[in-house]
């Protein structure tokens, strides 16, 4: 019987929970499922192990269950099935989900569910929306119910049976949590209401669409239709062009980069935070040349000294930085940049990922700006884009096919298969989107926010002035740890950000404002964080 203490659900990182997990797998994989040779050590160390992450349940320090998380190709599965991409959905960020073990005495809804839960928070965390999985072909009819989609033959041997299953986060979201509400108390009694960054919550119309058969991506109708979108989005953007690809915001930026290289010119890189370092990695990773300017996390520029670099190095030809610094919720002045490099005729590249959608974004005169599907714009992650104003041929052999923007104008935006799902789900989000509405309703709620939290005397990182509507970044105090309370803070309901190692290492959780909300869920949050961290509003003066 489980003891009374508290179940702790976590990432392993210390050698006494590595060593458990080693007894714990054989335990499960040679002992229970023969799928082992017996070895008198009495420990079984995955051959994967040291690319795997691990999402353990511990009680008393005791681990009561483990399932482990990895994305790097090959997988296990690919081993076992030629051409796994042939049976997985198209333009999925993919990862694969193993060794799923709990102890014989733990083994209830509890534990299983933690896990899954701390198992979508981590994939959510990694940008994966599908994980592939063999599942013992002892419970696949509880697979089924969490919304596991079989795929191709069993593999495995004839002691230990496996069936290869995957399963998208759109698909876990309907169905693991309907599944385990009517054994779960919490789930009963609380919503769950999404405050991540991405994938957000999506509204049931673009779902619906999501779910229709899909179409070929060579008819007329959806040419024309896939026309139609990507006016939408240089309308709302006020940019002549847009090329739209299937994959995440990193293939958008990699495709900025690379773009950068046919230039053969000097840059300049900004960087004020986590994204701004990824844009660099991306320019080096390109092999581009360029200086940087980087500030410590969540520092605001002096827009003066940038100008006063660029006229100090007249060679430098291109500018790149984030618009939205999702780390911290900095606003970089698009406007601003926008003019320093109209004075000096540099071409001013941009981030978008996070600032599409949640406020007014002119593309007007930028050279190259990436962006996504999800987050702001409200639909399922899996498209991204790049948009620019200038004419572009296509340039053979010196840009990858994928990467050449060129070639996708000259076959109007579909040089390659493409999703028809997400196309059309995209269409409808922005079908949906009444710009000034939805801007002021998102500020308007990040006030009301921020006001309340201050008054519990929690630190903001970033003033309102320079700050994100959509994101707001609060620093923890010692006393409190930032894992801690978001996880407290998911088993009442309310799912924000605060897994990403970058936000860990700084003990901040944020709530973000990206997908569809409700202004009811405002008390309820409050009250909640209230409750996890034991904060008392700060009384009004009489």
């Amino acid at each position: 019987m489980i003891e009374s203490a508290p179940l702790v659900f976590k990432i392993a990182s210390s050698e006494d929970e590595f060593e458990q997990i080693h007894r714990l797998n054989y335990k499960t994989f040679v002992e229970e499922i023969p799928q082992h040779e017996d070895d008198p050590s009495g420990r079984l160390v995955d051959k994967f192990h040291d690319e795997n992450t691990y999402i353990i349940c511990l009680q008393n320090n005791k681990l009561l269950g483990m399932v482990a998380v990895r994305g790097r190709r090959p997988f296990s599965l690919d081993e076992k099935l030629v051409d796994l991409d042939t049976y997985l959905p198209e333009g999925r960020s993919v990862c694969e989900i193993r060794l799923l073990s709990v102890e014989k005495v733990g083994r209830g809804r509890q534990i299983f569910y933690g896990l899954l839960k701390e198992v979508t928070q981590y994939c959510l965390s990694q940008d994966y929306d599908l994980g592939v999985i063999s599942g013992t072909t002892r419970q696949l009819k509880l697979y089924k119910h969490l919304g596991f989609v079989p795929f191709g033959p069993e593999v495995g041997t004839d002691k230990a049976r496996y069936q290869p299953m995957y399963l998208s986060l759109e698909k876990y979201k309907r169905n693991a949590l309907d599944f385990f509400r009517t054994s779960l108390q919490n789930l009963d009694k609380q919503p769950i209401v999404n405050l991540l960054p991405g994938p957000v919550n999506i509204n049931h119309k673009v779902f619906q669409v999501f779910s229709d058969t899909p179409t070929s991506h060579r008819s007329d109708q959806f040419m024309r239709d896939f026309a139609e979108l990507k006016s939408l989005l240089c309308d709302f953007t006020r940019a002549a062009h847009v090329e739209i690809l299937m994959g995440s915001g990193s293939l958008s930026n990699d495709v900025v980069a690379a773009h950068l290289a046919l230039l053969a010119e000097k840059g300049l890189m900004l960087s004020n935070g986590e994204f701004g370092d990824r844009i660099i990695d991306h320019a080096r990773r390109a092999g581009l040349e360029f200086e940087e300017i980087r500030l410590n996390w969540g520092e605001i520029y002096d827009y003066d000294e940038i100008a006063a670099r660029l006229d100090r190095a007249p060679g430098i030809r291109w500018v790149w930085a984030v618009h939205c610094e999702t780390s911290s919720g900095v606003l970089n002045a698009l406007e601003t940049l926008k003019r320093i490099c109209r004075a000096r005729e540099l071409k001013l590249c941009l981030d978008c990922i996070s600032s599409l959608g949640t406020v007014p974004v002119d593309l007007q005169g930028i050279y190259l700006a990436s962006g996504v599907s999800g987050k702001g714009l409200g639909s399922l992650p899996g498209l991204s884009m790049v948009f620019y104003n200038h004419a572009l041929e296509p340039a053979p052999h010196r840009l990858p096919r994928y990467f050449d923007l060129g070639y996708y104008a000259s076959k109007n935006g579909v040089p390659f298969t493409i999703s028809s799902n997400l196309v059309y789900a995209l269409k409808k989000a922005m079908d949906n989107i009444e710009p000034e509405v939805r801007f002021e309703k998102i500020a308007s709620f990040s006030r009301r926010l921020r006001e309340e939290m201050e008054k519990m005397n929690f630190r903001i990182l970033t003033p309102w002035e320079h700050s994100s509507p959509a994101v707001i970044s609060i620093e923890l105090p010692a006393g409190l740890n930032s894992e801690e309370i978001g996880r407290r803070l998911e088993e009442t309901g309310f799912f924000l950000s605060y897994k990403s190692e970058y936000l860990l290492r700084r003990n901040v959780i944020q709530v973000c404002l990206m997908g569809e909300f409700t202004e009811k869920v405002l008390e309820p949050f409050l009250e909640a964080l209230r409750k996890v961290s034991g904060r008392i509003p700060v009384s009004e003066p009489s």
